[in-house]
């Protein structure tokens, strides 16, 4: 899937942010491609996302980027004819736009600037919700997308913890990330509700992971950092029965899986990052004005979200959750 074809004109998108950026933009890629049937699609994002991309099923061709942070890529290595289009959903530009104009693509579908048969692009709106951002833009250049086509088939491979409520405390960055303590309380206080818990976090987290597990009375068993492959996290939240996270990959995985899940936002309001509107689906946040969502030091407004706050909404969402099974089966 990292191979560039030189016998099909190639539709570039240019991507290269986090798990969660990439889940968000599941409804545009699949409107490029729809959009350009006999053209190859090739979405440039970081190496590290290649089974993501892969599990999405939106493109023909992950392009790997370098590991750079949220900043532009080089995309110098481009191993290709310039592309007959190159489509610029990484931001408002022009950096963005320009590492996309070098390659020479035959159009530039951006933000930044117009083009010579579309002189009035459309508009930035900072208040607009990312998965509606770029369909909105895309649709204005005649390329339909729908928002709501967010899900992503869950994977082969199977659960490490199936039916569980996985706790997954971490985050990109501390402004996004509710204290280990309160996790630990809600973890233990689901146990003591019947429910299997496990805390789930990736390279780097094995140490918070284990405080929130230790805190709470849970053993080893019930730890799964930093050992989890894409897809064994995926099938983690896919066959899970609720995820509890902050706002991070794992809450977009839960979207895009259908998986029931209780998201707390600080910093960034659901309005631009929520989930799809559902009922499986929970958003806390207090009012208040927008922060840093990678400053070094837990957001105010998140810290605001009481630990009675996140249990009664999980609570609620299993309770959901296991009146639907008993439905279906008596259906």
């Amino acid at each position: 899937m990292s191979r560039v074809a030189e016998t099909r004109p190639a539709v570039l998108v240019l991507r290269a942010l986090g798990l969660g950026d990439l889940l968000a933009a599941v409804p545009a890629l699949r409107g490029v491609r729809r959009a350009f049937p006999e053209y190859e699609t090739v979405l440039a994002a970081p190496g590290s996302l290649a089974a993501a991309v892969r599990a999405t099923g939106t493109v023909d061709v992950h392009f790997a980027t370098p590991e750079n942070g949220r900043q532009v890529p080089s995309l110098e290595h481009w191993p290709g004819p310039p592309p007959a289009v190159a489509i610029d959903l990484h931001g408002n530009g022009p950096l963005s736009h320009d590492a996309l104009a070098a390659l020479g693509p035959g159009r530039t579908l951006s933000f930044a600037r117009p083009e010579a048969d579309h002189p009035d692009p459309p508009r930035w709106r900072r208040d607009e919700h990312e998965r509606l951002r770029w369909c909105r833009f895309l649709t204005a250049y005649g390329i339909p997308a729908d928002p709501a086509d967010v899900r992503v088939p869950p994977p082969a491979a199977p659960s490490a913890a199936p039916g569980a409520v996985v706790l997954h405390p971490g985050a990109d960055a501390p402004a996004r990330r509710w204290p280990a303590e309160r996790y630990a309380a809600v973890a233990a206080a689901l146990r003591d509700a019947g429910h299997r818990v496990v805390v789930s976090g990736g390279p780097g987290e094995e140490e918070l992971c284990a405080e929130v597990a230790g805190r709470a009375g849970l053993g080893p068993a019930d730890v799964l950092a930093g050992t989890l492959t894409f897809d064994g996290l995926s099938a983690l939240v896919a066959h899970a029965a609720l995820l509890v996270s902050g706002d991070t990959g794992p809450a977009h995985l839960a979207y895009a899986h259908g998986t029931r899940s209780v998201t707390l936002f600080g910093p960034v309001p659901p309005s631009l990052w929520g989930p799809p509107p559902d009922r499986r689906h929970t958003a806390l946040r207090h009012p208040g004005p927008p922060g840093d969502p990678h400053a070094a030091t837990p957001d105010p407004l998140l810290l605001r979200i009481t630990v009675d706050e996140v249990l009664g909404s999980a609570l609620a969402a299993l309770h959901r959750g296991g009146a639907a099974k008993e439905a279906a089966g008596h259906g």
